[in-house]
């Protein structure tokens, strides 16, 4: 009989059952081995050493419970949450008693912005637990309290903790920031000093203490606080933090950055620690440092769950600090919203209104700033913040009165600075002016106020004294283009163009694509009759910025130098047709080309279209209105400037350009209306008071006028214009004398070529060409390159006959302006009173340079008349007079060409509509006598 081996298959579950004791246990021997070493690791801190061994063991099995509970707070420790959560609940649900993980996975859950969840879960609620877990448990409980804004629940779940076992220090050392967020600053010391009674050493306990005094601004106390907890425990993080602020707070940046050394050497991934190492770096001008710390941050923090940190207002803040200063506004956006939601009256309020006014948004930002500023009332970044939102408004008395008590907290040169700004944007020339000054003088590093008062200085004519400021920035600022750019125009405007030049060139060397710096050389090739290095320069530029609006407006104003007006136009319709929907300077710019060029109806069709982008804005009504005016429906421009009055609310500076041309179209009463709409807004305010003394003496009321006019020179003592204003009345008086002295005495107040102009006038009117002449003289010994006022002297030679003399100052202008159209054009004048052949080229030289010029088309055509060209007068003449049929002139000497070449009706009727439209003009008895022999 064959005997058969035993069943493999038996066999087989025989062998298993023998084997898998052996190997469960070779499992879990090696998972014990694993947890073993972790554990060593966790405990000297080697956190992510002990990850590593505690995820092998759970390779080796799954089953033990200490490793799910280690690797759960190991997570914790790593700043991973959600898989500390996980792990913890593992181990919960695999039987782990929840004494043993309750407070670890509660501070997994606040650490994930889980705190409403956290305090709802049935495995974290206090009862049944043991009071030495109980305690801490609350203590965590309070901190999601406090996460959620409840301070009152919060403090009352301390008590409770603090009623398990009063001597523990942590519950004393809980209360005090729950205190210090409700400014019971009384309450947090005291609290911070029963916790170093029961334990001195403690280094929360002082860093507590520190933080309690830092937020009362006692900053001694607050460093010695600090100091002592370092010396207790240099690895405490929050005091290294803490202590790192308050030293850049106080200029200290050597000492801060060592602490930030330590912080980080500490915390490397910390992104507290980053954002200050960032503020160090750009406080030490180290730009690319900061940003690329500033970028860590993001790093860091953008890849974190918002709902984690939606209760941790510092995180959120970090992250809206770094991708604001970054530039990132829209990233930056909800971080800094849910920050100010956590912690109300927070100071980043601020830079949600920066981002609000960056939307255009400046309702939102002012919302924002008024709610901040009734908090923090001496809050003077605040304070010149919500100001400048109100200037950009409108709304410029309310920014001056923030401005003011700003400076009753605090005087600062910024705050100067501010008021400065908004005294000039409320008509407050003078005053603005001023305050910019004291800003300063005071403070040199205060660029932004000397490169406003260079820029009020040139609006103002002053060109030495913006020369004078701006020399003083660069010297302060060598390297900031910026700087360099307001002195090479200053000096431009001085008629330095080499120092110009200079100046645009060394900007461009420390920013090679500083495209003002390009536009600026351009500008000065053009000045000099370079066109085509201009043109050249130029179209350079705009093979990378091809849309750029700023390029194409210079080319259009190049070409119209050039005397290129066709080119001119198109590139201003190119740029036109480049802006956005809110670009709107091209449009504008196209307005007044079609007003300039006498194509009034273009400017109307120009101007719609600009009201169609703006039809609330004030500026652009007024565009409109003006379009209209020179289109001959002033019933229109009457009608459209009174809702421009309506729009511009008692914004006085508005209301005053509204003002101004209301009378242009003789609408006095309109005028006189909108005038006092501004001095009800701006009692002070110097251009609406002046406009109000002219429209008072339109009117014929001399004595309100003058009353007015002396009103200005209260407000603005060192301003010509009330002096100016009273020699108007003076004039209206018939008081020649008086209105000369008022002129000597605006002089005196404002040395300009503008105030001396006009002395120089009433000086030959009153007293002949000597002493006018001697003035001008005076004048240009000091200022050999002041043009204007060399035009003067050449206008009053003219007057006086002296044509040779005048003929020579207009030589020497044109030496450094050869292209300028009105002073080759007076020579041409010159040159025809002296019967000078030359006077034909000259003046067609002067129409190239300003071909749509009517009046330049009035001297080429009678030019070319008197040298027996008539044709070409003709040609001439009957364009200019279609230009511009209200100047008599034009329409006297296009009369008196028709009658020379036989066409005596027609030149009867221009004769006769010469002397409808002005019976004063200059060859008004030459146009009667010509008429009487045509008749």
């Amino acid at each position: 009989m064959t005997r058969h081996p035993a069943s493999l298959s038996g066999l087989l579950a025989a062998l298993l059952i023998a084997v898998a004791p052996v190997a469960e246990a070779q499992d879990a021997a090696k998972a014990a081995r694993f947890y073993e070493d972790a554990l060593q690791r966790y405990e000297k801190r080697d956190i992510p050493g002990a990850i590593v061994q505690l995820k092998n063991a759970l390779q080796a099995d799954k089953s033990q419970l200490p490793v799910h509970v280690l690797l759960g707070k190991a997570l914790l420790a790593n700043s991973q949450p959600t898989a500390a959560e996980f792990q913890l609940g593992e181990a919960i649900r695999l039987g782990v008693n929840r004494a043993e993980v309750a407070v670890a996975l509660a501070m997994a859950m606040n650490n994930q912005g889980k705190q409403p969840q956290m305090l709802e879960d049935p495995r974290l609620q206090p009862a049944g637990l043991p009071p030495g877990i109980q305690q801490p448990l609350l203590l965590e409980r309070a901190l999601a309290q406090s996460d959620l804004g409840d301070i009152k629940s919060a403090l009352a779940t301390v008590l409770q903790a603090r009623g398990l076992n009063a001597a523990e220090p942590n519950t004393w050392i809980a209360e005090v920031p729950l205190r210090v967020r409700n400014r019971q600053f009384t309450e947090a010391l005291a609290a911070a000093d029963q916790a170093l009674k029961l334990a001195p050493d403690n280094a929360e306990a002082l860093y507590q203490k520190g933080a309690a005094f830092h937020a009362m601004n006692q900053v001694t106390q607050a460093l010695s606080a600090y100091e002592r907890a370092v010396q207790v425990q240099p690895t405490h993080a929050e005091t290294r933090l803490a202590r790192a602020g308050l030293l850049i707070d106080l200029n200290r940046d050597a000492e801060a950055l060592a602490e930030v050394d330590e912080l980080q050497r500490i915390k490397p991934n910390d992104p507290r620690g980053t954002y200050l190492r960032a503020l160090l770096a750009d406080r030490a001008g180290n730009a690319a440092a900061a940003k690329t710390a500033l970028k860590k941050i993001t790093e860091l923090l953008d890849p974190v769950p918002i709902e984690y940190i939606r209760y941790r207002p510092q995180l959120l803040m970090l992250n809206g600090l770094a991708h604001y200063s970054l530039g990132e506004l829209e990233k930056a956006k909800p971080f800094l919203e849910l920050a100010t939601r956590q912690q109300a009256g927070n100071p980043l309020v601020k830079l949600l209104a920066h981002v609000a006014i960056a939307e255009s948004n400046p309702n939102r930002a002012g919302e924002l700033l008024e709610g901040y500023v009734k908090a923090h009332p001496g809050d003077g970044q605040a304070l010149l913040m919500l100001a400048s939102v109100h200037m950009n408004q409108g709304k410029h008395a309310r920014a001056v009165a923030l401005m003011q008590e700003a400076l009753k907290a605090k005087d600062s040169a910024d705050y100067r600075t501010a008021l400065g700004l908004s005294l000039l944007q409320s008509g407050k020339a003078a005053l603005g002016a001023d305050e910019l000054a004291k800003a300063y003088q005071a403070d040199p590093k205060q660029t932004y106020a000397g490169l406003a008062l260079a820029t009020v200085h040139l609006r103002e004519g002053r060109v030495a004294k913006a020369l004078a400021v701006a020399d003083g920035l660069v010297r302060a600022n060598p390297d900031n283009a910026t700087v360099l750019m307001v002195q090479a125009f200053a000096k431009a405007q001085a008629d330095d163009p080499a120092g110009a030049r200079a100046g645009y060139e060394k900007a461009l060397q420390l920013d090679p694509n500083l495209i003002d710096a390009k536009l600026g050389l351009a500008r000065l090739d053009g000045k000099t009759g370079h066109f085509d290095a201009a043109n050249r320069r130029l179209r350079d530029v705009l093979k990378t910025q091809e849309r750029n609006v700023n390029v194409l407006l210079e080319l259009a104003l190049l070409h119209e130098l050039w005397g290129k007006p066709d080119e001119a136009l198109k590139w201003l319709e190119s740029a036109a047709a480049a802006s956005g929907a809110r670009e709107t300077r091209a449009d504008f710019a196209l307005v007044a080309w079609h007003l300039r060029t006498r194509q009034p109806g273009r400017a109307v069709e120009a101007a719609k279209i600009l009201l169609g982008k703006l039809p609330e804005d004030v500026e652009a009504l007024l565009a409109y209105a003006g379009a209209q005016a020179a289109n001959g429906d002033p019933a229109g421009a009457k009608t459209t400037l009174t809702n421009a009055g309506r729009r511009a609310a008692f914004d006085a500076p508005r209301l005053v350009e509204v003002a101004r041309q209301q009378i242009a179209v003789k609408d006095l009463s309109g005028a006189a209306y909108n005038l006092d709409k501004a001095l009800t807004a701006a009692p002070d305010a110097v251009p609406a008071l002046a406009m109000m003394s002219s429209v008072n003496l339109a009117q014929g009321d001399a004595a309100a006028a003058e009353r007015r006019a002396r009103q200005v020179i209260q407000a603005s003592p060192k301003s010509a214009m009330g002096y100016n204003l009273l020699a108007e009345v003076a004039h209206f008086r018939g008081q020649s004398d008086v209105a000369l002295e008022a002129l000597r005495k605006a002089h005196e107040a404002d040395k300009s070529q503008a105030s001396l102009s006009k002395l120089m006038r009433a000086t030959f009117n009153q007293q002949g060409a000597k002493p006018a002449l001697e003035l001008g003289d005076t004048w240009l010994k000091r200022n050999p390159n002041d043009l204007a006022v060399r035009s003067v002297m050449a206008e009053i030679q003219l007057r006086g006959s002296d044509f040779a003399s005048a003929r020579r100052q207009y030589e020497a202008i044109l030496k450094q302006r050869p292209n300028h159209a009105e002073t080759l054009n007076n020579l041409a004048n010159v040159l025809m009173e002296t019967r000078d052949p030359g006077a034909v080229a000259m003046a067609e030289r002067a129409l190239k340079a300003d071909s749509q010029n009517p009046l330049l088309m009035d001297t080429a055509g009678w030019a070319n008349h008197l040298a027996g060209n008539n044709d070409r007068a003709l040609q001439l003449l009957r364009e200019a007079r279609l230009r511009a049929p209200d100047v008599a002139d034009i329409r006297y000497h296009l009369g008196a060409v028709l009658a020379k070449v036989g066409r005596g009706a027609e030149a009867r009727e221009e004769l006769q509509a010469a002397l409808r439209v002005n019976v004063k003009f200059s060859s008004v008895e030459a146009a009667r006598k010509l008429l009487a022999t045509l008749n």
